[in-house]
């Protein structure tokens, strides 16, 4: 199947992955996934929630958002107490996807809070911002390892993500917007370096889908994971 832009179903956008972008945060990303770009920025603060006191334990959370322009129709901005069920959503599974990627007994007593900001929409905002945000926690991960400040990077797993879907009945790899809109199923996997998976999200939103083409998705989702964390790796080898 030959798609809108021209790659195979089993073929994924191109991926580049620009470490220390922004120079006052503890750790960043820019991860451009074909026509979606989303920052990626990690700061560490000294203290964790209340509930948590005590326990020797860290916390990671996330927060997720689209600036106005980053699609072809203006988005409105998120404000606090007021923030639409869908950024809500996204920001819950970055915040669970990358605690699952961290040994929060050896971060000790910090928070370390991800923000993702879309400055372009093209398609799997979700999943480039996992991919993304796994960069600029292990960036300020290591900052907090050169300083002395823990022992040891208390990264357990590499972890990644991607969307995977059936347009016009052929599974597809990466759907980008057009793909995405009119996809009957779609799918956005989150894994391990060894394919564990943190989660899976899939709707049948035309139609329904069958074990099998569970499956075939499933293994297009790890051949595209498996590339990214290729590319986490290499981009993290130049972060000083």
């Amino acid at each position: 199947m030959k798609r809108n832009d021209g790659r195979n179903s089993n073929e994924q956008r191109n991926t580049k992955i620009i470490t220390s972008y922004m120079p006052y945060a503890d750790g960043s990303a820019l991860i451009k996934n074909g026509n979606t770009h989303v920052i990626c920025t990690a700061t560490v603060e000294k203290n964790i929630p209340r509930w948590m006191k005590g326990s020797g334990r860290g916390w990671i959370t996330a927060e997720y958002s689209m600036i106005p322009r980053s699609s072809q129709e203006r988005i409105r901005r998120d404000r606090s107490g007021n923030m639409n069920g869908r950024s809500q959503e996204i920001q819950r599974l970055i915040g669970r996807s990358i605690r699952s990627a961290v040994d929060l007994e050896e971060l000790g007593e910090m928070t370390i809070i991800i923000d993702c900001d879309v400055i372009r929409a093209d398609g799997g905002t979700r999943t480039a911002a996992i991919t993304g945000s796994f960069v600029a926690l292990y960036e300020a991960l290591k900052k907090l390892y050169d300083k002395g400040i823990i022992s040891t990077i208390p990264v357990k797993e590499f972890i990644a993500a991607i969307s995977v879907g059936i347009v016009n009945n052929n599974p597809i790899l990466d759907l980008n917007y057009i793909e995405d809109s009119s996809a009957e199923v779609d799918l956005n996997v989150v894994m391990t370096e060894t394919g564990k998976f943190i989660e899976i999200q899939g709707t049948g939103e035309g139609d329904t889908f069958s074990k099998k083409e569970l499956d075939t998705l499933i293994e297009l989702s790890e051949k595209g994971i498996s590339h990214l964390i290729k590319l986490q790796k290499d981009s993290i080898l130049s972060i000083n």
